[in-house]
């Protein structure tokens, strides 16, 4: 277990509280949400997250410089290729963009369509952060760190080899044989490599019964401690 990944543990556990609070009252409701969609689109499943992070950025010695935007805080940015986006969290210091924060969560059992919808949001989110810096929709100012965290259910059709269909061409070699986790690592990776996000990280929970809930890191490197340090290294040098 990293240095962090125990202070984030209750965060799992408010994700799953929340979601089965969500799905009980859509369920009293006059409809049913026969796929459980509503319960992570609802807004508030990842705010355990949020408030874990936000408490250690507040531990950063510059504290005083930072304005930490979330939720009714409003921590939106100017976009390119559309007007304005709203992160799920923005750190300011000293009036200027210091980092952006995307938090997104998967549940199972149906996992494929979710992928490439996940993969599509997210490079889409970052080109268009990217390019609205560079044509200084920010103001001028050093470049910000932009992570993103990926929350998915530790679920054996999350796990299990998926098959491939290459109706016209064959896929990278890198995917064949992999699983839904795997392929969320192979985005995750490629996103820093091809330098769309300054950190990624990726989280397993599963769904608890009696137990409480618990986080995993199924991916070396992209726990949520170098995440959380790459973070706090940035704000401590911008």
């Amino acid at each position: 277990m990293s240095d962090l990944l125990e202070a984030f543990q209750p965060a799992a556990q408010y994700f799953w509280d929340w979601r089965d609070a969500v799905s009980l009252r859509q369920q009293r409701g006059p409809t049913v949400d026969r796929g459980g969609r509503r319960a992570v689109t609802s807004g508030g499943h990842l705010d355990g997250f949020l408030d874990v992070i936000e408490s250690i950025v507040m531990e950063t010695d510059e504290v005083s410089l930072l304005d930490i935007k979330r939720g009714h805080r409003v921590p939106v940015l100017p976009g390119f290729f559309r007007p304005e986006k709203a992160w799920d969290l923005v750190i300011l210091k000293d009036t200027r963009v210091a980092a952006a924060i995307e938090l997104k969560a998967q549940v199972g059992p149906s996992f494929g369509n979710n992928f490439n919808n996940r993969a599509e949001e997210a490079l889409g989110s970052a080109d268009d952060f990217w390019t609205a810096y560079r044509e200084s929709a920010f103001g001028e100012q050093p470049p910000p760190w932009l992570g993103y965290l990926f929350l998915l259910e530790d679920h054996p059709k999350a796990r299990h080899p998926v098959k491939l269909q290459e109706p016209i061409r064959s896929v990278l070699p890198v995917f064949r044989n992999t699983s839904y986790t795997e392929r969320y690592e192979i985005l995750l990776r490629r996103m820093i490599r091809e330098r769309r996000y300054s950190a990624t990280t990726l989280l397993l929970s599963a769904k608890p019964n009696d137990e409480r809930a618990t986080l995993t890191e199924p991916a070396h490197g992209l726990g949520i401690t170098p995440w959380m340090r790459s973070l706090q290294g940035h704000l401590s040098g911008f």
